[in-house]
């Protein structure tokens, strides 16, 4: 194997910029050359992006801005509309707190995004990366921005061995001896372009990276086994039984989480605690909005959240057309009016699950894909 070409940081970054102003990517929230950024698009998009893809965030973001054109106006929304919007996008507490982050700049900081990065970090749902992107692409301050991409490609270029997430100080540490003071919004787009387009995880085009000589990666014959990765422990598998309770009318009962904790704020069928063991039908009947002979459905619906798994028995029964809500934030709705509410992904299969399997005016319920 030949060594790799030594080369300092500034021909590195040289070198990239120089291909990056021929192979940018073109986003709907990227800014076109020569024009000035917008930090309310750059924030949008970043905290979009945060656990999804490309492809998956350009519709609803561009959607959003639609509807919320500015900080301002998303400020003045209502939580459950910034909720139903999110629809499909998961993680939840992004959506809160890119509605709680709109409010605060509103109030406390008319309506502007601060330009530093320490500054950034204090509002809701910034964390450092996040900030470290705002802060160099909406307003060209020198910053070190590291997502999965740049790991990837500083792994590779520096031959860094350590598994992830071990190595993620190391490689911090790499990328910000990299990062060049001149054009670095530009620069940190420029190296996720580099991930997302070349040096990607699987057979990287290693012909057509700017970095191919200096690569040690490559010149050790290794650069698509990096980085390397501790392996993940399995999942812990968690248990709850959620109730479909329908009136005579053909409504559903559905209510909303405690705005705090896992999926806050969303609409869901009412649902016991999740545990570890598998419930009892006659044990989770306690939990049940309303005490009625309760019929378990066939089998569980299976989801995956990011740090566990969990199965949930689904439990049919109907009341009376005139039967009162059975607690606080309960919501009576017919299913073809589901759509209306921010049904996360679990609530969405419940609830398709729970039409197929039961006869009568609650079939084919309305809520969504995804």
């Amino acid at each position: 194997m030949s060594a790799a070409r030594p080369a300092s940081p500034a021909s590195l970054a040289r070198s990239l910029l120089d291909w990056y102003d021929r192979h940018r990517r073109r986003l709907p929230w990227r800014a076109a050359p020569g024009v000035g950024p917008d930090p309310y698009r750059v924030w949008l998009s970043e905290i979009m992006l945060q656990q999804t893809t490309v492809p998956v965030v350009a519709g609803y973001f561009q959607r959003f801005l639609e509807r919320w054109p500015t900080l301002e106006s998303l400020a003045h929304a209502e939580l459950d509309d910034v909720l139903h919007a999110w629809q499909g996008l998961g993680y939840y507490a992004r959506a809160r707190n890119l509605h709680a982050c709109a409010r605060l700049l509103l109030a406390d900081h008319g309506g502007r995004f601060p330009a530093e990065e320490k500054a950034l970090r204090a509002l809701p749902g910034i964390g450092r990366y996040t900030a470290a992107a705002i802060a160099a692409i909406a307003f060209d301050r020198p910053a070190t921005v590291v997502d999965g991409n740049v790991e990837r490609v500083i792994a590779r270029l520096r031959a860094v061995e350590t598994p992830l997430p071990a190595a993620k100080p190391r490689l911090y540490a790499l990328a910000a001896e990299l990062a060049p003071p001149a054009r670095p919004g530009d620069y940190a787009q420029a190296l996720m372009d580099l991930g997302a387009g070349v040096c990607t995880p699987r057979n990287p085009g290693c012909l057509a990276c700017p970095w191919q000589g200096a690569c040690e990666g490559r010149a050790q014959g290794m650069a698509e086994s990096l980085p390397r990765r501790t392996p993940k422990r399995q999942r812990p598998l968690r248990h709850g039984v959620s109730f479909w309770l329908m009136r005579a009318d053909g409504a559903v009962l559905l209510r909303r989480r405690p705005d705090e904790g896992l999926l806050g704020g969303m609409i869901e069928l009412p649902t016991t605690p999740w545990r570890d063991e598998p419930w009892d039908l006659t044990e989770a009947s306690a939990h049940a909005p309303q005490p009625l002979p309760w019929h378990a459905l066939p089998e569980p619906v299976h989801h995956g959240f990011t740090h566990f798994e969990i199965e949930l028995m689904v439990a049919a029964a109907e009341t009376g057309e005139g039967a009162a809500n059975a607690d606080d934030g309960a919501i009576w709705c017919p299913p073809a009016r589901f759509s209306e509410h921010a049904l996360p992904t679990l609530t969405r299969k419940l609830v398709r699950y729970a039409a197929q399997h039961r006869p009568g005016p609650a079939k084919n319920p309305q809520g969504g894909s995804g």
